[in-house]
């Protein structure tokens, strides 16, 4: 069989889909149409491959629009980096279960942002990162942490956060005002694109230190300000 030239039962044969999925496929737009070979529809190692991602991508629980998105981006790098998961699926009422959190609490969560609906990420369920989250908030809450409290705690980071990260995007959409030379922003574009992968684990430092340090430096400021006047350590 020519590898080259793979009629649409190869390519089924070859892939490990039925003719039916691969025709479903093109009908979405995720796969490109056959080349015409006279009355022949023949495909190719592109076909092949492209089907191989999305079986891929299947795998780690992204939904056929996302896929799509990210496979006609030509961005399916970011998906080890950015939109990493390890293939995990749980239902909600399984992520309640699992996490120790009441069903209130969870819900809660949601209002708040902090859980949100997998669809916003591309997913078709919740996984291992959810239920990460969630055992953390079950944790709180043992520890005598308020409903309340979590429920508002979860707001402020959640609001913060997606601040923080609009700015990001922006600087590096080039929105956020600041002046480039001529091509030095669409230069500075596709280096970060090609390098989404490494960059997000080293931002991700940069943010923890930050959040760390700048935790460290108000508490100590809060126990300074509520210490009695003249007492012991307090910095004039």
């Amino acid at each position: 069989m020519d590898g080259e030239n793979l009629r649409i039962d190869d390519l089924a044969q070859r892939s490990g889909l039925t003719v039916d999925t691969i025709r479903y496929y093109q009908r979405e737009g995720l796969l490109p149409p056959a080349e015409r070979a006279g009355r022949a529809k023949l495909y190719g190692p592109d076909h092949l491959t492209r089907l191989e991602r999305i079986r891929d991508l299947q795998a780690r629980r992204f939904s056929l629009a996302a896929i799509k998105a990210l496979l006609d981006s030509e961005r399916t790098d970011l998906v080890d980096g950015i939109f990493g998961g390890d293939g995990s699926s749980f239902s909600l009422g399984e992520l309640i279960e699992r996490s120790g959190a009441s069903e209130e609490l969870v819900i809660r969560m949601h209002k708040a942002g902090l859980l949100r609906d997998p669809a916003d990420f591309g997913r078709d369920s919740y996984d291992a990162t959810d239920l990460d989250v969630l055992r953390a908030v079950a944790e709180l809450s043992r520890h005598g942490l308020p409903d309340d409290v979590l429920t508002q705690l979860a707001s402020i980071y959640v609001h913060g956060v997606e601040g923080m990260q609009s700015q990001v995007l922006a600087l590096f959409g080039g929105q956020d005002g600041t002046e480039w030379e001529p091509g030095e922003l669409e230069t500075f574009q596709q280096r970060a694109a090609a390098s989404a992968g490494e960059l997000l684990p080293l931002v991700t430092r940069v943010v923890e230190y930050v959040h760390t340090r700048t935790l460290q430096r108000l508490t100590l400021g809060a126990i300074e300000r509520s210490a009695p006047p003249g007492a012991k350590g307090s910095r004039d």
